[in-house]
């Protein structure tokens, strides 16, 4: 049995776990879950497979439940303690405590104390982790509780080197490399071939040949193709990887010119309007929509050229934040005119944002 722990947008890194277990064939049986976690039963390669998971930090094998758990608890000279369901500094030290109390038959035992009451990854390998420990004290609401001990942690030193220390970046426009692992997995496939038409410099084309995938990118603008290149080349070099990608000139409107290949999936971010000073009216969000919309709508055209049926599109809409503070989204009916169903919506965001990312999982009919 195991718990994984979820990222900081816990709807959106639910629905990539579930989606993640479809991906990779892991058998997944969710038995309980929590507002950050998610106790289930699986084939134990999930702990292979892991590391590509883009919205959850930790991966917990549950070990037992309640107190008497503890005398399972494998020794460590230095351990931390992370509690979930509860934020309590002094249930903290209490369990700390006692695990430190019955290291004492094996030998001396130190505690580390986190930044909150829960250790993040980076902090874990920044102590030695997996030699250090990592134990997990999972709360339910009736104050029962499960212990378990961190398998493994999402490495944000990874995430970082892929964003920050590639050769081409764009900060503000470019998504995240843990988005982007995100939204790979939301496909649900695990072996096809990958079509990013709004390549930009990149980043979701690196994510797909970093797993493995068969990829293909385009973008309309060569130079964009040019920082793409670069950014690969950097890529495989860095992690020393055979594979790589067909990056070319392409307008997302006429896909069909472009490639002879049908594609099992597409995975994109397009263009999103101008950036915003600030936060729109809710008339200023519904044209702003609709003139992107207009441009959308025959992108989604050219996806039916290209796309298998039942293929999958991962695709970023925007949405805003408006003056009131309320989100506005919009609900698209011409995908199903267009032969799409959509399969999932998640919102993806931070409250500083004006505009969001309302990301879509949609099925080729």
């Amino acid at each position: 049995m195991y718990s994984v722990i979820l990222g900081k947008n816990p709807q959106l890194s639910r629905a990539e776990f579930n989606a993640f277990g479809k991906r990779f064939g892991l058998k997944i049986r969710t038995l309980e879950e929590g507002n950050s976690w998610i106790v289930f039963e699986s084939s134990p390669t999930v702990e292979r497979y892991f590391r590509w998971l883009g919205g959850s930090l930790k991966l917990v094998k549950i070990l037992g439940e309640g107190m008497e758990t503890l005398n399972d608890l494998e020794y460590s000279k230095l351990f931390t303690v992370s509690i979930y369901g509860r934020s309590s500094w002094k249930l903290w030290k209490r369990l700390g405590t006692e695990i430190k109390r019955k290291f004492k038959e094996e030998g001396p035992a130190k505690f580390f104390k986190p930044a909150n009451p829960f250790s993040m990854p980076a902090e874990l390998i920044l102590k030695g982790f997996p030699e250090v420990k990592d134990f997990v004290f999972i709360f339910r609401s009736d104050g029962s509780f499960l212990v378990g001990e961190t398998l493994k942690v999402a490495d944000p030193f990874e995430l970082k080197k892929l964003d920050v220390e590639r050769p081409v970046q764009r900060p503000i426009l470019s998504i995240p490399p843990r988005l982007a692992r995100i939204m790979v997995n939301l496909t649900e496939i695990r072996r096809g071939v990958f079509l990013d038409p709004f390549c930009g410099i990149g980043t979701l084309v690196n994510e797909m040949v970093l797993q493995g995938l068969t990829v293909y990118g385009s973008d309309r603008e060569e130079e964009r193709i040019k920082e793409a290149k670069k950014n690969l080349n950097w890529l495989r070099k860095e992690f020393k990887i055979k594979n790589s990608a067909t990056l070319t000139v392409c307008d997302a409107r006429k896909l069909r010119g472009c490639f002879r290949t049908r594609f099992d999936a597409i995975v994109t971010e397009p263009y999103m309007g101008k950036p915003l000073k600030e936060f729109p009216s809710r008339y200023e969000a519904v044209r702003l929509i609709n003139q992107l919309d207009r441009f959308y709508h025959s992108v989604f055209e050219s996806f039916t050229d290209v796309l298998k049926r039942k293929g999958r599109v991962v695709f970023v809409f925007p949405a805003f934040r408006l003056r009131d503070g309320r989100i506005h989204r919009k609900n698209r009916g011409w995908l199903e005119t267009l032969g799409f169903e959509i399969k999932g919506r998640y919102l993806d965001y931070e409250k500083r944002h004006r505009l969001i990312r309302d990301i879509h999982v949609i099925e080729y009919k």
